[in-house]
């Protein structure tokens, strides 16, 4: 059985976290709590109990509101039991039930962290959509964006999405046959062994956006200064509502008592609440404590042959991160998602 969870899986754990399975009952918060300290008052994570307070809860609730509610409803659980959301909470959730229901039957569990365009395969810079960082990588790049709520020294774990791939056949054809009753866990993650760090991806953004930039609608280049990282969301709302003056143009005002448009101050409005919006979706990633180990990973590249290695490699150890940001992921976006309406790339 092959199952596709996510790295960040592992909830809150902070430092390095290993390639372990989920057992039933497991609870982050329990064991985020100092060895020795009294968990009794924290309850223990029932997967059936989950299922039953949801079907129960839908049933009490108004169709016109079901959906936000759910949303609500699963982020509090999600919190209660030391995850960061309800995506990553039901997929611990997922490896639980695998982990409790498989009897005799061999698992591969494969957790790939944020997954972006392809490093080598079927060519570089392939992706479907924007995926997590691309939007706001987009809007810096257009201008609509100077910076964003980031601890400027943490790490974004970041894997091509060929890499993936490649780890998962050979995952496969190690296991395929193997025919063990075992559980084995192989993290597709780069931040122990080849991070890339928030402060490093903001410079690299800033190189690249000036160097090949986006344009206007009037065809004019636009230039975008070195995005900022804020490290409280007080401070980051600050500063989006003094750049969506600045952009407005307000702030070059001869007057100044002078007021927006009602337009203006409603398109305003909407961009800083955009951006909040975003910042509030990442926070628990953009300070993420957490580093994913991969021994088991690189463990599974060394059975493979000097060729398989060259044809399906996945090692993400040596990924150049400036090469790959600015000559295959960016293009790549401007490419397969934007369609060319940045300019060239």
């Amino acid at each position: 059985m092959l199952f596709l969870p996510a790295a960040y899986v592992n909830g809150r754990r902070q430092g390095t976290v290993m390639e372990k399975p989920f057992s039933a009952g497991e609870s982050i918060a329990r064991e985020s709590l100092l060895f020795g300290a009294d968990c009794t008052f924290l309850p223990t994570l029932n997967v059936e109990d989950e299922i039953k307070l949801v079907l129960e809860s839908k049933q009490a609730i108004d169709d016109s509101v079901l959906a936000q509610r759910m949303k609500s409803l699963g982020l509090e659980r999600a919190n209660k039991f030391g995850w960061q959301d309800t995506y990553v909470f039901t997929k611990a959730m997922g490896e639980m039930m695998i982990d409790s229901l498989r009897g005799d039957i061999p698992v591969v569990i494969i957790r790939p962290s944020v997954i972006e365009s392809t490093y080598r395969e079927p060519f570089p810079g392939w992706i479907e959509g924007s995926r997590m960082m691309d939007p706001v990588l987009l809007y810096y790049g257009k201008g609509q964006l100077s910076g964003f709520l980031a601890d400027p020294n943490g790490v974004l774990d970041v894997v091509p999405a060929d890499m993936v791939v490649n780890a998962i056949l050979a995952a496969m054809a190690k296991h395929g046959e193997a025919g063990k009753s075992e559980s084995n866990i192989y993290q597709i993650a780069s931040s122990v062994v080849n991070p890339l760090v928030f402060k490093d991806l903001a410079t690299l953004l800033y190189e690249h956006f000036n160097s090949s930039p986006c344009f206007d609608s009037k065809g004019k280049p636009i230039r975008v200064p070195k995005m900022e990282l804020f490290r409280s969301m007080e401070d980051f709302s600050t500063h989006l509502r003094r750049d969506a003056i600045s952009r407005s143009g307000l702030a070059a005002s001869p007057h100044p008592g002078g007021k927006m448009s009602g337009k203006l101050e409603s398109i305003c409005r909407k961009s800083v609440e955009q951006a909040e919006y975003l910042a509030n979706l990442y926070e628990p990633y953009t300070f993420y404590g957490g580093r994913f180990d991969n021994s088991n990973t690189h463990l599974l590249m060394g059975y493979m042959s000097k060729e398989e290695r060259r044809k399906f490699g996945f090692d993400v150890e040596n990924i150049d991160w400036k090469d790959y940001i600015s000559n295959i992921h960016i293009p790549g976006l401007r490419r397969h998602v934007m369609k060319g309406r940045l300019g060239r790339s």
